[in-house]
């Protein structure tokens, strides 16, 4: 479990919970580092991801669960937010109360995107659970 209790660690958790994107990086087979932007709901300490089954991320994940997770900085490169931690493809399914919280969380997201949220729960059925180990970042 990360410290989310300092000055940083407060003004992370913020972040997580405001943030609309943070950036994935996966490995892939040949030990590739593969970031990619992401949604994502900051839900009981833990990041919730979706994903459409034959992404890559996936297999990267199956093969390796050491995962990273960035946060943009701010313009001058500070406000730095860093998670290491262990992904995980979910056998069960997401909550419904979760479900809602995010699909609210990226309402206009779906509408930009001209996506229903019955599309989105059909494509993007599977779920990955990152558990944070550590925390870096100023």
């Amino acid at each position: 479990m990360i410290d989310l209790n300092s000055a940083f660690g407060k003004r992370a958790a913020r972040r997580l919970e405001e943030e609309d994107i943070i950036w994935l990086t996966t490995v892939d087979r040949h030990g590739n580092p593969q970031p990619r932007p992401v949604w994502f709901l900051w839900e009981a300490g833990s990041i919730l991801i979706f994903s459409q089954q034959d992404a890559y991320k996936v297999s990267h994940i199956r093969n390796n669960p050491r995962v990273s997770l960035n946060l943009d900085s701010a313009r001058n490169g500070e406000d730095i937010v860093v998670l290491l931690g262990k992904a995980e493809i979910s056998k069960s399914p997401v909550p419904q109360a979760v479900l809602d919280k995010y699909l609210v969380k990226y309402r206009l997201g779906l509408e930009m995107i001209d996506m229903t949220q019955d599309q989105f729960v059909r494509d993007y059925n599977l779920a990955i659970i990152i558990s944070p180990e550590a925390l870096r970042g100023y």
